[in-house]
């Protein structure tokens, strides 16, 4: 996915269940993505979000 921030880095978002760091993704009925944990940029942008019912939400 592309950072949210505007910066355009590409985030790498893993989903494997084999694989350090990871993440949960669930899709609703609308079709609205959510991840589980939060995402945090830690060099660059610097961002932290958390990704629910298909927003964005700032930390």
């Amino acid at each position: 996915m592309v950072c949210p921030c505007g910066c355009g880095r590409r985030l790498e978002v893993m989903l494997l269940k084999d694989v350090k760091p990871r993440w949960d993704l669930s899709v609703d009925k609308s079709g609205l993505p959510s991840l589980h944990p939060s995402v945090w940029v830690a060099e660059g942008c610097r961002s932290h979000f958390w990704l629910r019912n298909g927003k964005i939400h700032w930390c």
